[in-house]
């Protein structure tokens, strides 16, 4: 799914640029590397035998109530790293980083950190050099100056993915893309199989280890300490924590069901939580593959099956580079380019908290299918793909007028894949349209229809999606009308939302509706 973004209200200030925004130098291979959790790559070194510093601390899981699989499979992760590099590695395990920092009598280096704080804090360490950052297909510099080359025009994310294509050489013809078309996201938005039919084999899943072993032990103590808490379920592993695992899930991946990917990219199914998914956004985001090589290795086993006369779908190839060197690393840009305030955005002046049931993962409070179903997805795995996050939960809470920036933080702390560069700018201004058009031209609402359209959910719920009124009225559908209603006057000025809006006027008992979901308001649908 592709969105379009238009020129931020508020540029950064270019006379006074950001310290944690400046460019970094590339290399430093003289150094101790110092590799932060989702640094843990090969790529982030200059060498393969550059020293490496790792920390684990604790303090990370003390400032937030994380999702019990998003601890294991951080500390799996640094952990099984630690045990690859072996004597080339010091691995740490202290309260805080700065605890590990005091005991390091070395000069280090560390790829710029991928969130703000994290900036600032390495910026400020005396003995610390700070490079470029690493881990994204389009370097930080090459996004800061395409953007500001815009003269004015909207920071589309078209554009953008159409430039890194060009400049990077994928899945290029030429000066013309393969096959003649840059986007076949037009192919990429069918309903799942009105048969039934699962449209992937199961992905691949590791096993656990002994050191899977070891970090569940010691999860379960600090809880038994008092010292941390958890929301949703333990185990078992099912994300990679090396980058053997990585590479595994990869070609699992490109072989049996890449070809799948793109119809059904924006289907949902109750009973198939991962459909054709690549599932490779945790592993990314730990730094376990450079997503350059992802992107290289997907067009190289597409030419190759067109060479052997069996060629891929270019809708699931093209669909799929989308995701990781276009959204992905759009996102990731965003991040910085929009500053540091971006993230506090409220355009829609959404007040609510995020509920008790939400915060818990209280699926069976919840009556309505289609967010308990994917409520007991995240408990259960801390992952479920991008429609379920903006179509389910994301549209509820824009719906409700939950807080963006509560809503961001849940989000950072209960998927397997949050990080905070992550959920700023998809949760702020794609899912909460918090920041009045900055990033999507219009609030991604939408009532059961869509729901029950693009899933299986509606199937025996107990709301219908077709009506809007009454006991079984669905939350959806009601809550959308009531959304454009609360927000009329904002939105007006929004030229895509012209005709919802002109359909209030038009809907038989609006009153009515809105009193029903004030009523309703937060409380488990």
């Amino acid at each position: 799914m592709t969105s379009t973004g238009r020129t931020p209200a508020r540029q950064p200030d270019r006379g006074a640029v950001d310290p944690a925004l400046a460019d970094f130098p590339e290399r430093a291979p003289d150094t101790r590397r110092w590799c932060f959790a989702d640094q843990l790559g090969p790529h982030f070194l200059d060498a393969p035998d550059q020293p490496v510093l790792l920390v684990e601390a604790r303090s990370v899981f003390r400032r937030r109530r994380f999702h019990r699989q998003k601890a294991h499979l951080l500390l799996s992760a640094l952990r099984h790293r630690a045990a690859e590099l072996g004597d080339q590695a010091v691995f740490l395990q202290t309260g805080t980083y700065a605890e590990a920092l005091d005991r390091v009598q070395e000069p280090l280096s560390v790829c710029a950190p991928t969130t703000w704080p994290a900036r600032d804090f390495v910026l400020a360490r005396p003995g610390v050099q700070v490079l470029a950052a690493r881990g994204f297909v389009t370097a930080q510099e090459d996004f800061r100056r395409w953007a500001d080359g815009r003269g004015g025009k909207r920071l589309l994310m078209e554009d953008f993915y159409r430039a890194a294509r060009r400049h990077h050489d994928v899945l290029m013809d030429g000066a013309e893309p393969v096959g003649g078309t840059w986007n076949l996201d037009r192919d990429n938005r069918e309903p799942p199989p009105s048969d039934g039919r699962v449209p992937a084999p199961p992905p691949w899943l590791p096993e656990e280890d002994g050191i899977d072993a070891e970090v569940r032990r010691d999860l379960d103590g600090w809880v038994a300490d008092g010292d941390i808490s958890f929301a949703g379920d333990d185990g078992p592993r099912l994300f990679p924590v090396t980058r053997a695992e990585t590479v595994h899930r990869l070609e699992d991946f490109l072989g049996s069901r890449l070809a799948a990917f793109g119809p059904h990219e924006d289907a949902m199914l109750a009973g198939d939580p991962w459909l054709a998914h690549s599932m490779l956004s945790a592993s990314m985001n730990l730094g376990l593959v450079d997503p350059a090589e992802v992107v290289h290795r997907t067009e190289e086993v597409y030419r190759a099956s067109v060479a052997a006369g069996e060629p891929l779908p270019l809708n699931s190839v093209e669909g799929f580079t989308r995701q990781v060197m276009g959204w992905r690393d759009y996102i990731w840009h965003l991040y910085w380019y929009l500053g540091r305030e971006y993230r506090h955005g409220n355009a829609l002046d959404a007040q609510e908290d995020v509920p008790a049931w939400l915060g818990e993962l209280a699926a069976e409070e919840v009556g309505a299918n289609c967010l308990s179903s994917v409520l007991s997805d995240v408990r259960e795995r801390g992952w479920v793909h991008h429609i379920p996050r903006l179509m389910v939960l994301g549209n509820y809470a824009l719906q409700r007028g939950i807080r963006p920036p509560a809503m961001t933080d849940w989000f950072h702390r209960m998927f397997l894949d949050g990080y905070d560069w992550v959920m700023v700018a998809n949760v702020v201004g794609m899912s909460q349209h918090a920041d009045g058009g900055v990033l999507a031209t219009k609030p991604y609402a939408a009532g059961g229809a869509y729901i029950d359209r693009m899933s299986d959910y509606c199937g025996g719920c107990r709301y219908d999606p077709r009506k809007r009124l009454g006991a079984d009225a669905c939350p959806f559908t009601a809550g959308y009308w009531a959304f454009l209603e609360r927000n009329r006057e904002r939105l007006a000025g929004n030229q895509r939302m012209r005709r919802p809006l002109q359909g209030l006027d038009r809907l038989k008992g609006l009153p009515e509706v809105v009193e029903q979901e004030q009523r309703r308001g937060t409380s488990p649908p």
